[in-house]
């Protein structure tokens, strides 16, 4: 039975939105801030890592060794690569849009810590299977760059077949595939991965913090063994 969950955001903002007046006080440790809660039977540890791929991986590998958690939950924000509908959505895959090889007429994509060399392919990160809260299910792609082009999101979709993009949730699924550990995530939608993504996230950062909270939420609520 999960009992002992570990959430992680990249941004202070969803860390804030999270069971909010709840344990306010956090821990220090190797550089995050830990806030522990109790929720729906479970004990909680929550850290904002900081945006980036090795932020979160390390804050994945901190949760696990000192919190003893069962289960790693990314919550947060992402921006839109396709016209799928809904903002807030649930995680069943992950891969890497960054990893891979720069070729002479494309960038050719592998599975995160696969030979970078031959024949391309991928091999996504698969989710826990989690109670069905009603959001759209999708894959996600992560990468350590803000996408601010139409172009470079196109064809990252194209490539990978993502719906949406951040740029942690492959890096903790990476990390908790390592360790043996179950995975989920939920994202909430702020831009479109385009020319006005910056604009946009910076304008619908705390609504979309807020949506994914909740739902993440709904989700441990329903989490059994």
């Amino acid at each position: 039975m999960i009992q002992h969950i570990g959430i992680i955001t990249g941004v202070d903002a969803e860390a804030a939105a999270l069971f909010p007046g709840q344990s306010k006080d956090a821990e220090p440790l190797h550089g995050f801030l830990v806030r522990q809660v109790q929720f729906a039977g479970k004990n909680i540890a929550i850290t904002c890592s900081g945006i980036g791929k090795v932020n979160a991986a390390m804050a994945a590998m901190m949760l696990a060794e000192h919190y003893n958690v069962q289960m790693l939950l990314v919550v947060g924000t992402a921006g839109k690569l396709s016209d799928i509908d809904g903002d807030c959505f649930q995680i069943t895959e992950a891969v890497q849009g960054d990893y891979g090889a720069s070729r002479h007429d494309h960038f050719a994509h592998y599975s995160a810590g696969a030979w970078p060399i031959g024949e391309e392919h991928i091999e996504p990160f698969r989710a826990m299977a989690t109670p069905d809260i009603g959001l759209p299910k999708v894959r996600i792609i992560t990468g350590d760059c803000f996408v601010e082009s139409s172009d470079h999101g196109r064809r990252l979709y194209q490539a990978l077949g993502g719906d949406i993009i951040d740029m942690e949730t492959a890096a903790v699924a990476q990390a908790a595939a390592r360790m043996n550990l179950p995975w989920a995530a939920i994202k909430a939608t702020t831009d479109n991965a385009d020319g006005s993504s910056s604009g946009d996230f910076q304008s619908n950062l705390k609504r979309g913090a807020k949506l994914a909270a909740e739902a993440a939420e709904r989700m441990i609520s329903l989490i059994g063994g």
